[in-house]
């Protein structure tokens, strides 16, 4: 797997960039703005780009509109944000665009490497890894929701499918077998009108509609 990542912080980069190379993941570039990421992914065509939310000149929302940009220049490319902050309208904008390959993931809260990694390659494979607090941070905006047909329960699971769980997972949190959590993503599916097809892609496509409600 090749990266590019874009991160300011020195220190941060080349750690993440030991900790991939030490998983067999390549970083062909490791930039600190928002411009040289759209040029490094421009270049190098990576299998995923590792980007933070604040970075050069103004230190606000660089990396987001930076990777709405790569997306753009890259159509499809799989993006993993990491950072300290849910930059709100642009977060929106990136997970509900369309395509699988999107994770958002909160710093502090990466307490473990190889769920780390793990979300890195789910991501990569066109998956998605949301950090439960950036759902709920989204999901506080006070937006209409369009998913008024799912049950509680339904919506329960589909906010743990947006972490990137599996069934199994799923179940386990939940404390119900398999074989009832296969029932409720089976309803999600029929209610969200999303037809029969690539199981990875079926999900990842309920996941941005639960993110991208209008």
């Amino acid at each position: 797997m090749r990266v590019v990542i874009a991160e300011d912080a020195v220190l941060l980069r080349a750690g993440v960039e030991r900790l991939l190379a030490d998983e067999n993941i390549e970083t062909v570039a490791a930039v600190d703005n928002g411009d040289a990421l759209v040029k490094a992914v421009m270049e190098c065509r990576p299998d995923l780009a590792i980007v933070d939310v604040r970075m050069p000149p103004t230190f606000t929302d660089e990396g987001l509109r930076a990777a709405l940009a790569a997306r753009q220049a890259v159509p499809g490319l799989p993006v993993l944000v990491l950072s300290q902050y849910v930059e709100e309208s642009y977060a929106v904008e990136l997970l509900s665009g369309g395509a699988g390959g999107v994770g958002y993931l909160l710093k502090e809260r990466v307490a473990d490497v190889a769920e780390f990694v793990d979300s890195v390659r789910r991501v990569a494979r066109g998956g998605t890894a949301i950090d439960p607090e950036v759902i709920a941070q989204l999901m506080a905006r006070g937006r209409k929701n369009p998913l008024d047909a799912l049950t509680a329960r339904e919506s329960e699971v589909l906010g743990l499918m947006a972490q990137g769980l599996s069934n199994t997972a799923i179940g386990s949190a939940l404390v119900v077998s398999q074989g009832a959590v296969e029932k409720h993503i089976g309803n999600i599916f029929a209610k969200l009108g999303l037809e029969a097809s690539v199981e990875e892609h079926r999900r990842v496509r309920a996941v941005l509609t639960y993110l991208g409600r209008t």
